[in-house]
């Protein structure tokens, strides 16, 4: 079982960036993770459809063959902490692969959302990317927690 999250673009904001990376290291104390960021796509001149299927596209590619895709966006099912970490135990139990999907500015192309196994939301709200990551990967870590049964999720 591996967990690999894929987003569009690096965090801008260097103390955002650095708590990303807090969390995905916590995280990976729990899960197996692989973490791949790919290039934002420049939106100058093009149409913003072409401009999530490029993205979309370097996503796609980081995906393990047979890995189950959850494409986080709004719209999606909304899980408690608990769902997730049930989520999380099943497909390790099950030795499943699942590869979280984060898209750009713009969001996911249509192509990956349609292609995922789940749709998943992590907040009501639209986020911007780099704050989707952040509360991924916490979610992430907090499912191990809760796992385990460790006084993190209170």
């Amino acid at each position: 079982m591996r967990l690999v999250v894929a987003v569009v673009g690096k965090a801008r904001n260097a103390a955002l960036g650095e708590a990303i990376r807090d969390y995905e290291t916590r995280a990976a104390r729990y899960w197996p993770l692989d973490v791949h960021e790919v290039r934002e796509e420049r939106a100058t001149g093009i149409p913003v459809d072409k401009v999530k299927e490029r993205e979309g596209l370097r996503l796609s590619e980081k995906v393990p063959e047979r890995a189950q895709t959850v494409a986080c966006e709004i719209g999606g099912k909304s899980l408690s902490s608990e769902q997730f970490a049930e989520l999380l135990q099943t497909a390790r139990e099950q030795d499943r692969d699942l590869a979280f999907l984060i898209g750009g500015a713009f969001g996911l192309a249509s192509s990956v959302t349609k292609d995922s196994t789940m749709k998943l939301s992590l907040a009501p709200w639209t986020l911007p990317h780099e704050i989707a990551r952040l509360v991924l990967v916490e979610q992430i870590y907090r499912a191990g927690t809760i796992v385990r049964g460790e006084p993190y999720h209170k």
